[in-house]
């Protein structure tokens, strides 16, 4: 065989190999993506699956030093996930939602007129009236928003309350899903990643750094903001069932949720609460309200987030913002717990690239 005819073949066998990787790697491609729509459904239970899987593997690994049984580990494990996260998350949200529909009922019967509690407190304090006006902001305008916000509020509440008895077969396989899945994140977790970090062709390293940045994030957004927002929703539920204020388990949720926001707080809750209770007479109330919001429920961040965190990697506040209400903006209330993740999984993209090409 002549010199050229030894080239050519070479060549022809180079481009065959090239021409079957390239087949290849299309076909893993389009059946990955094939397989991954065929999990949307799922797609929800795979992420509390994974969110419970880290936050619980330390409790995990310890039962698996002392008793070396992984399966029986891993059910212990999920059985006090289920005692501590789950079960009580479930009877808050159920009594939420019953209360919301409550709270709809006064609202359609004219028992709570929230106009009628706003104009109160501008009777009060005629000086919140002078600011408005200064600021060229309409304060009739602004009863009629909140009055609208707080029918539509308890409508969509009312609402989820029919839908979550048609619903509950629905859910309660989604939660039986989760818990099942979460059962194998517990077991098997370290091999799903290594193998994970051994498939995917972004280099040992850099995958490594990804896994523990998405672990450390995850615990971070559930214990540093969800459990911190948990207890101030709570604290304030407790202050205003103490004070007699109607529907406490109703506002200790919302309060839950805007502690989510950093901009926001509890405060935009029980501060406006407050006032009111100043504009009717009682002093003793309203003191007591502030006190309490502003030395228990507004030092709870400062005070229990560096505990229950550490070192895990903390975002700036402006990207907790953003991240959370686009998050929420586009999947709902998970969108509190993956918003802030994606964020922090473009931070780290970025330190990698900063790495690597300084």
């Amino acid at each position: 065989m002549s010199e050229k005819q030894k080239i050519a073949t070479s060549a022809s066998t180079e481009w065959h190999t090239l021409m079957e990787r390239r087949t290849f790697l299309s076909l893993l491609l389009v059946i990955s993506l094939v397989f991954l729509f065929l999990l949307k459904p799922f797609f929800s239970a795979i992420f509390w699956a994974c969110v419970l899987g880290i936050l619980f593997y330390p409790l995990q690994l310890k039962l698996l030093n002392a008793w070396q049984k992984p399966n029986l580990a891993s059910l212990a494990t999920l059985g006090v996930a289920l005692l501590v996260g789950i079960l009580p998350v479930l009877f808050i949200f159920i009594s939420f939602v019953q209360e919301g529909s409550l709270l709809y009922q006064d609202i359609q019967s004219g028992r709570f007129n929230l106009a009628e509690y706003v104009e109160r407190i501008r009777q009060a304090f005629p000086l919140v009236q002078e600011v408005l006006k200064n600021l060229n902001i309409d304060f009739a305008l602004i009863k009629e928003q909140l009055s609208n916000l707080a029918v539509n509020t308890s409508r969509y509440l009312a609402q989820n309350a029919v839908s979550l008895g048609q619903n509950t077969l629905e859910f309660f396989m989604t939660l039986v899903l989760t818990l099942y899945l979460a059962f194998f994140m517990l077991r098997d977790g370290p091999d799903l990643i290594n193998l994970m970090i051994r498939a995917l062709p972004l280099g040992d390293e850099r995958e490594r750094m990804l896994f523990n940045k998405f672990a450390e994030v995850t615990r971070a957004t559930v214990k540093g903001n969800l459990m911190v927002a948990c207890v101030q929703g709570a604290l304030g539920g407790m202050i205003f069932w103490f004070l007699a204020i109607p529907a406490p388990l109703l506002w200790g949720v919302v309060m839950t949720f805007m502690s989510l926001i950093p901009v926001a707080g509890a405060g935009l809750i029980w501060g406006p609460v407050a006032l009111y209770l100043l504009a009717i007479g009682d002093w003793s109330a309203a003191v007591t309200l502030f006190a309490f919001g502003a030395g228990v429920i507004g030092l709870v961040d400062n005070v229990l987030r560096p505990i229950l965190v550490g070192r895990d990697m903390r975002l700036p506040d402006f990207m907790v913002l953003l991240s959370t209400l686009g998050g929420f903006v586009l999947f709902g209330m998970q969108g509190f717990v993956i918003g802030p993740l994606i964020a922090a999984l473009f931070v780290a993209f970025w330190q990698i690239f900063i790495l690597e090409f300084n």
